[in-house]
């Protein structure tokens, strides 16, 4: 599918080394954007920006850890002197741990914190500059965060992460206050149930079961129907905004 407003621009997608991230540098790829694919897994990146490459698009993979100061400022420099100027930020990269809060697992908590949170901030922090300039010459700027329906919905085991996708979408909110004066617009993206690789991280049998019978009972969103929505909401004209898009399953309540 194509999308006006996408060619020629330069993107940075978090987490794209597979599920939505991925899906979504692809579909910004075949809009005619140059596409940067952070992540921590370096072969597998590079699989992924073959094939956007194979497909007639313009891929750069660029190892980064969204929970390292360093990896994400090392990694923003490579983009620029690749590339130059970033119009188009897509914060993807997430990890979802379920567990009952009486658990009491503190390195599960603080390593969604890193990366759902803080991770986010990192890459804000490292590309916001860019998006404001851009606005500022009469370019389109977008900053896109994946947030989740668990920002606003209650599963029982998932508070921190819930917490966390909370923190996301009020940030987006805020930021647009911050940045849309700047004419740098600001989406938040909720998906409900997606196929992706985020449910084989639960190391709990009982909330595994219990996830695999929503997802037969519900159905699920895959990948590419999400990126489908970003791809879309970025390539409005400039004086378009999309604030906040909460996409699910049919099914889904």
């Amino acid at each position: 599918m194509s999308y006006e407003n996408l060619s020629g621009r330069t993107a940075v997608v978090t987490g794209a080394a597979s599920g939505i991230g991925e899906a979504v540098a692809v579909a910004l790829a075949e809009g005619g954007a140059r596409v940067v694919l952070l992540a921590r897994r370096a072969e597998r990146l590079e699989e992924v920006a073959q094939k956007i490459r194979a497909g007639g698009g313009e891929a750069l993979a660029v190892t980064a850890d969204v929970t390292d100061d360093a990896s994400v400022e090392r990694a923003a420099a490579a983009v620029r002197d690749a590339y130059g100027r970033v119009d188009l930020v897509v914060n993807n990269a997430g990890v979802m741990l379920p567990n009952p809060i009486e658990d009491g697992r503190v390195d599960e908590w603080q390593r969604m914190i890193d990366t759902n949170v803080l991770g986010v901030l990192r890459v804000i922090r490292a590309f916001t500059g860019d998006l404001v300039a851009t606005a500022a010459e009469g370019g389109t700027a977008d900053l896109v965060n994946v947030s989740s329906i668990g920002a606003h919905a209650v599963f029982p085991d998932y508070a921190v992460y819930g917490a966390t996708k909370a923190a996301v979408t009020h940030l987006s909110a805020l930021l647009r206050a911050e940045l849309g004066p700047k004419d740098v617009r600001v989406t938040n993206v909720e998906p409900g149930l997606t196929e992706t690789e985020l449910k084989d991280h639960l190391d709990s049998r009982e909330l595994a079961t219990q996830l695999d019978g929503m997802f037969e009972a519900i159905g699920s969103l895959g990948a590419a129907d999400v990126a489908d929505v970003v791809a879309y909401a970025t390539s409005r004209p400039r004086h378009v905004n999309l604030r906040q898009i909460v996409v699910l399953p049919t099914r889904q309540a």
